[in-house]
């Protein structure tokens, strides 16, 4: 009996009924056909594929949540209700031939191209299988008819991508197993003959290889029995060593510890340090250490060096710190400190190169290099800040680098500034400091501080609200400040008319004060402070009859806090000079007016020849300077009486002389040495005469086709110049010697330039000037060829004109034969490119001296006139499309020797380089032979044989 509610319900319970029965029918077929044998031929019950890819229904009734409409089971939600641990979201897939469901395995089966997504999970093979009882997925390729396999399965989540020849996959835990795998991480690639991967991600190869080479059979890997792989992290290894080309290294290590960051991250590591011997210090580890990225803006790379020696003393070390900082559109800079501690004296060896004075290095215990850029991203209207700072020892770079340019470089510069426009102000300034070195001759000179302001030119007119009128509006001034401190360890001969007036005390040769703590007051006491001021009125430019007129007057003055005082010992028979603190006023007004114009000569060529037209122009100026002379109360000069002092070139008393008389006393400076010197106490009247001359021509553009640009100028002589001057004030020697100057380039290749200067006076058999013209002598000639320079360039390649270069600066190339080398000056001047077949670029200068009518004595043999003749050159040729040749020589035909020889070659060999480099004679002589891999990851890779003039 039924209960009386459920009596009510009895209709529906029929209608159920037929329902469950019409779902048995439905699955009920399928099943059957699941159970048939696998053939070739995919079954023709094989339904179409949907677009999403669902689990069979549980054995026990499950209530649907979903709100689905049956028979649309695209979105159906995976396991909504269903048993505990069941996949938790939706699987969706293709494949391009079909798929297979075996109902009562609940498994799915994806033939050819198949792709199944889940989540961030991405799989794709020949063949997949979905087993939903075990919530795995296992992948395979197939192979072809030839036996190859294709459609490898390839494993996609996230960021992270695998290649393999299995995958299984565990969509609940999201572990797997990857057998034959092949997988990117940073910039190297990882193979292993199986991966195991956990819920973090992380891999756990076994057999692994791990390379920089992106080939499926790599040139080079490192070959470890085990490996874990934190991807955008690093790959460590146990004890492992390196294969090239199959054949086994006993270079290894027993662990491994490769960073591999992701794309937009830094990582921190371990640098592998270079073994070496080197002849003259013994066995030693060089350039190891490690790089701190302490985060996205800063890096941090700590190298060193060391050294065993021999038996009775250690060979010493060096150390490196280096930090690189960047902020995106604001600035970036490099800091760099090297820090050397070495024997004095060369522990080993005893070879020429060692033992000739001509190849030996002075060598210093503790010697410095300090290196500094800064460089800002210009912004408007904001200050700019920059730094480029070189400071080392005098003998480091020659004691510890292996860079020929830094061991032959002997100046330093270093300049730290800031500048800024002021707004809504016509006026700048800028506060420098500099610093420059000479490791050969040991000197340093410092500007502490150097501070300019300028005020940009302001027209009358516009200042005092005038309407411009012809006869002021181009009326104008300017002001420019300049405020310098500079010290300097060359401490100058302090010397009166030539050393010919005797001195109390100082010195009369210079000589070199060394730069440390102690004598930092002596280098304070020895500065130069001064300022000047220049005031400058420009009375605009007229044009009469096509000249060019443009005057203009100046006013300078010079500020100096101290002076000499003179005072004359009758009982010595000297001078003693006294450095006195004072605040110096100088001053000068001078004014000029320069007059210039243009005219042309045309030779045109009418039809349709190749060259249209011949253009001669023509340049002369003409500038007349005038400075009014000071007074015999010059402040500039201390009138001393010399009473008794005779000169000892005539042997007459100083106080005979018609200048003594004239001033009262001897004229000696007040100012000699000082920074901006004084100025001119003589009156000036100078008259300056200069011609230029350029002529180019008009030729037809045969590779014109559209009638744009039918014609090309080609220029025939860049300049032909000439310049000399007379002086009104002086009664001797009044004409200025012709300097000319020419320039051309042919064919854009060839570039030619020679300058020469012509005296117009006499000389006696000293080669002292007479004040007598060279026509007026009997034999007449013209003028004198006193001094002459001439430069000759040549650079070709077939490449050179045609094709703008592809090479990007910002990221360096990766064929640099310096590899592994911490820090370069230029990272891309020994850049080699493939692409051109050969190259060549000579240079040949020469210098000229005039020596005179000098007569050849036993004791003092006639020189050469001329004074350096050196050639040089430079080029390389493509052997092949991976193997280049390079060479580079220089001759001095004066001293009829080679000055620097380098011979070098590259191999590119894919993802490894063989660079060698020889120099066969010189002071730097030696051979260098690198094989290292390509990639900055692995560059501490490398095999290396050197033997240079560090360790000959």
């Amino acid at each position: 009996m039924f209960h009386p509610v459920l009596r009510a319900f009895r209709p529906l319970r029929r209608l159920f009924g037929l329902l469950i029965l019409f779902l048995s029918l439905g699955l009920l077929v399928p099943a059957q056909a699941q159970q048939r044998p696998r053939t070739t031929n995919v079954p023709a019950d094989v339904r179409p594929a949907p677009k999403v890819l669902n689990p069979p229904a549980p054995a026990s009734p499950v209530r649907d949540t979903t709100g689905l409409v049956s028979g649309s089971p695209d979105s159906l939600r995976v396991a909504a209700g269903g048993r505990k641990g069941a996949v938790e979201t939706t699987v969706k897939y293709k494949a391009q031939d079909s798929i297979r469901f075996e109902v009562q395995n609940k498994r799915a089966i994806l033939y050819d191209k198949a792709d199944v997504e889940y989540g961030e999970m991405n799989l794709k093979a020949a063949l997949i299988t979905v087993d939903y009882s075990k919530n795995l997925v296992t992948a395979e390729g197939a192979a072809d008819s030839t036996g190859r396999m294709r459609d490898r399965p390839v494993f996609k989540q996230g960021a992270e991508n695998y290649q393999a020849g299995r995958i299984d996959y565990n969509l609940k835990s999201k572990r797997g197993r990857i057998t034959d795998v092949v997988t990117q991480q940073g910039e190297g690639y990882i193979h292993a003959e199986t991966i195991k991967k956990n819920s973090y991600n992380e891999l756990f190869g076994v057999h692994g290889r791990y390379t920089t080479c992106n080939l499926e059979h790599p040139h080079f890997f490192i070959n470890a029995s085990k490996m874990k792989v934190i991807p955008g992290q690093s790959v460590v290894t146990g004890p492992f060593n390196l294969v090239i080309g199959d054949i086994p290294t006993p270079l290894g290590f027993l662990f491994g510890y490769f960073p591999s960051p992701k794309s937009n991250k830094r990582a921190s590591g371990l640098i592998i340090p270079t073994f070496g011997q080197a002849a003259d210090r013994g066995f030693f580890l060089r350039n190891g250490g490690y790089y701190w990225a302490a985060n996205d803006h800063i890096g941090v790379r700590l190298t060193g060096d060391i050294y065993s020696g021999n038996a009775e003393q250690f060979g010493g070390w060096r150390g490196t710190a280096e930090m690189q900082y960047i902020t995106r559109y604001r600035y970036q800079g490099l800091f760099t400190f090297n820090y050397s501690s070495q024997p004095t004296e060369r522990l080993l060896g005893t070879t020429d190169v060692n033992t000739n004075p001509a190849f030996n290095i002075p060598r210093s215990s503790k010697t410095f290099a300090l290196m500094w850029t800064h460089t800002p991203v210009p912004r408007p209207n904001g200050g700019r800040f920059s730094a480029n700072v070189n400071v080392s020892s005098n003998n480091y770079f020659r004691q510890n680098s292996y860079n020929v340019r830094n061991y032959l470089t002997s100046a330093f510069q270093s300049n730290i500034s800031y500048s800024k426009q002021l707004r809504n102000a016509p006026i700048n300034y800028s506060v420098n400091l500099s610093q420059s070195q000479n490791t050969q001759t040991g000197t340093m000179d410092f500007t502490l501080p150097d501070v300019t302001a300028q005020l940009a030119r302001q027209y009358v007119y516009d200042l005092l609200g005038l309407q411009p009128r012809k006869l002021y509006e181009q009326l104008a001034f300017s002001y420019d400040l300049t405020f310098q401190n500079k010290l300097s360890n060359s401490i100058p001969a302090r010397q009166v008319n030539g050393g010919a007036i005797p001195l109390i005390g100082g010195s009369n040769t210079a000589f070199i004060m060394p730069v440390k703590l102690g004598s930092i007051d002596k280098l304070l006491r020895n500065s130069q402070t001064g300022m000047r001021h220049n005031f400058g009125i420009t009375l605009g430019s007229y044009n009469f009859a096509h000249v060019n007129i443009s005057p203009s007057v100046s006013y300078n003055e010079i500020w100096y806090f101290k002076r000499l005082d003179y005072t004359y010992s009758e009982t010595a028979k000297a001078v003693r000079v006294d450095t006195t603190a004072s605040f110096n006023r100088l001053y000068n007004v001078s004014g000029g007016v320069n007059l210039s114009t243009n005219f042309y000569g045309t030779i045109v060529r009418k039809g349709t020849r190749k060259i249209q037209a011949l253009r001669h122009k023509v340049t002369p100026s003409l500038n007349y300077n005038y400075a009014p002379g000071t007074s015999k109360n010059d402040p500039a000069f201390s009138r001393v009486q010399l009473t008794g002092l005779r000169d000892p070139a005539t042997g007459r008393l100083y106080s005979e002389g018609s200048t003594y008389r004239t001033n009262e006393g001897f004229l000696l400076p007040r100012y000699n040495g000082f920074l901006y010197g004084v100025p001119t106490s003589s009156r000036v009247s100078r008259v300056s005469f200069a011609l230029q001359n350029a002529v180019e021509m008009k030729v037809r553009n045969s590779q014109d086709t559209t009638g744009n640009t039918p014609f090309n100028k080609v220029s025939l002589i860049d300049g032909l110049d000439f310049s000399t001057g007379y002086d009104l004030a002086k009664d001797t020697f009044q004409l200025d010697p012709l300097s000319v100057t020419f320039r051309t380039q042919v064919a854009r290749k060839l570039q030619i330039t020679i300058n020469g200067n012509f005296d117009f006076y006499q000389q006696d058999s000293l080669r002292q000037p007479i004040n007598s013209f060279l026509w007026q002598q009997s034999n007449f000639k013209l003028a004198r060829l006193s001094t002459a320079n001439a430069s000759l360039s040549y650079q070709f390649n077939p490449s050179q004109g045609q094709k703008k270069s592809t090479i990007r600066r910002d990221a360096a190339p990766v064929n640099d034969p310096q590899l592994g080398s911490p820090r370069q000056l230029n990272p891309y001047e020994d850049y080699v490119d493939f692409s051109i077949p050969w190259e060549l670029s000579t240079s040949f200068t020469a210098s000229y001296a005039n020596q005179g009518p000098l007569p050849e004595l036993p004791s003092r043999p006639r020189k050469s006139a001329y004074t350096a003749a050196t050639l040089n050159l430079n080029g390389s040729v493509k052997l092949t499309d991976t193997f280049r040749f390079g060479f580079s020589t220089n001759y001095d035909f004066i001293n009829k020797t080679p000055a620097f020889t380098s011979l070098d070659f590259t191999k590119d060999l894919h993802c490894w380089q063989i660079n060698g480099n020889w120099r066969p004679f010189g002071p730097t002589r030696g051979y260098f032979v690198t094989i290292a891999a390509k990639s900055a990851l692995l560059q501490d890779l490398k095999l290396s044989r050197n033997r240079t003039f560090l360790n000959y």
